[in-house]
Order: C-alpha cells, then structure tokens, then sequence
C-alpha cells in the first residue's frame, strides 16, 4: 500500500475500478464461481470490478468431452504429505566403491553408476535412484560453493557429509533413494587431526557413518570379497588402482544390474586424478581426465 502511495497509484481511475471505496458494495458483481463440473468450457465470466478481467480459463475440447466434462474432481488428500505410488517398480543397481590407503584415497564405480566430482579434492559416488542422486549431488556443490564464498575458505569433509545429513533426514521414509559416498582429502592450513583423507557415507534417511572401506550397492557383497581379501594400508598406487579396478570388474561379472566398464578416481592432497578402464576382449586401455 505504501508503494501505492509513492507511486500515486490511489489517484487514478484504474483504482478505483479495481478497488472500490467499500469491498461490501462490489462483491456481488466481482465474486464469481466456475463449476466445477464443466472445467470453464462454458462462456467465460468476467467481473465488473476487475475491469473486466476473466475469472476462469478455456480447457481444449477433448475426444469425449461429453463424459470427462461430468466426471468428478477428485477429493484433496487427507495428508499433503503423502507420497504419489510409481506406476511401476523401478530395477536399478549398480557397483560403488571406495577405500583409504597410505597414498590417499580411491573411489571406484562401474559406467551405470556415477562419481561426481564436487571440487578439487572431493569426488561422490552415487547409487540409488539417478534422477534423486543427480538432484542432490548439484544441491551438495551449491551448497559447498556458497559457504566457500561467505566464509572464504572451503568446507570441510566432514562438515560436507554433516550438512548433507541434516539436508537429507527431511527425507526419511519417502521415496527418495540415495547413497552418496564422499571421498575426499581435507587439507588443513596448519597440521590438525582433521587434515588428510576421509571416506564418508550418507544416505537418504541421514544416516552418516565414517569408515576406510565402504561399498555400495547391488554389486558391492561381490566388490567386498575381494576387498577384504586384498586391501592392505601399505599399498602403492598401482596396486590400489588394480584393486579398485578387480573389485568393480569381478562386481560387474556376477551382478545382473552392474556392467560397463569402470570409473576411478585417485584423491591425495594434490587433489584428484581420473581413470576409465574399457574391459572389451582383455584389452585394457587408460584415459586421464
């Protein structure tokens, strides 16, 4: 009202039209109800008061209008916050891996899955539903970017797996699938307990546990075997790669719902380091990202 005011839109004709004196004196002239029944196909009202303006909207004829134009709309729902049923099930799976050694940290998927990377020194692998992960995967960057430029310098891991926590419970009990695994290194400016790699697991119900070794999805009791019979904290760089490389493969062999070839990523202080391995007749062939 008051930028009515200033703009000395109370003086004019239009206003007056619009808004009368008494909000009684044009109602009946101004309020006007579209049935329901017919969805507006009927010559659309106008009010007196509006200037003429019209209060309801023209719907396309359809094929059998005569009977869609009867049929009852249909009662809100007892809670708005129920869930809409899929009107069939959806089949998804994939391979995620990913583990903490002595020369940083390696993140692993097959090509059906997703690693995403954050920033220079965080990746996430995803598994779940790919339309929820790649929804919540930009929200996380977003998030990660915007306290980066209030606070000038960058969320930590664990403070990114925290916030993603809290952004996620909300969420507990729907329908939204997701598993992000954040693999990352956190570089301190002065030598602290929270510098150095950090493996971290989240998903859709906030759930966030810590670990060095995690797999995730349909595939990942195969990855572990493998895992848990080669993984050393003492191992080099070539034989983590072949590590990650032989547990996505040996995954993607006895699961249905894996396949592809396999994304790698390698994160040390310096930041990360992308490989994609092709499986195709024993040939093997390396791609720097």
């Amino acid at each position: 009202m008051a930028l009515e005011d200033i703009c000395g839109f109370t003086d004019t004709p239009v206003h007056a039209k619009w808004f009368p004196t008494s909000l009684f004196e044009d109602s009946i002239s101004s309020i006007h109800l579209t049935d329901n029944c017919t969805f507006g196909l009927r010559k659309p009202k106008k009010s007196e008061g509006n200037g003429g303006i019209p209060m309801d909207f023209f719907i396309p004829t359809l094929p059998n209008s005569a009977s869609f134009n009867h049929r009852p709309l249909p009662s809100p729902p007892a809670k708005y916050s129920a869930m809409v049923r899929r009107p069939f099930p959806l089949s998804h799976g994939t391979t995620t891996l990913g583990f903490v050694f002595q020369g940083g940290v390696i993140a692993a998927a097959d090509t059906r899955a997703s690693i995403t990377p954050i920033h220079s020194h965080l990746v996430v692998t995803s598994s779940g539903s790919g339309a929820d992960c790649m929804l919540w995967e930009r929200i996380l960057a977003r998030e990660i970017r915007l306290y980066q430029l209030r606070h000038r310098r960058r969320l930590s891991i664990c403070g990114t797996a925290k916030l993603l926590s809290f952004m996620l419970h909300p969420f507990k009990g729907t329908e939204v699938c997701v598993a992000l695994t954040l693999c990352g290194w956190d570089k301190g400016v002065t030598a602290s307990t929270n510098s150095g790699p950090k493996l971290i697991y989240v998903c859709s119900d906030g759930a966030r546990l810590q670990g060095d070794v995690f797999s995730v999805g349909s595939g990942s009791p195969y990855a572990y075997g493998v895992l848990d019979r080669e993984l050393r904290w003492c191992l080099s760089k070539e034989e983590a790669i072949s590590l990650a490389r032989e547990a996505v493969f040996r995954a993607t062999h006895r699961d249905a719902y894996s396949g592809n070839n396999v994304d790698l990523f390698h994160i040390t202080a310096q930041g990360w380091i992308g490989y994609m391995y092709y499986y195709r007749t024993g040939a093997l062939f390396l791609c720097c990202l």
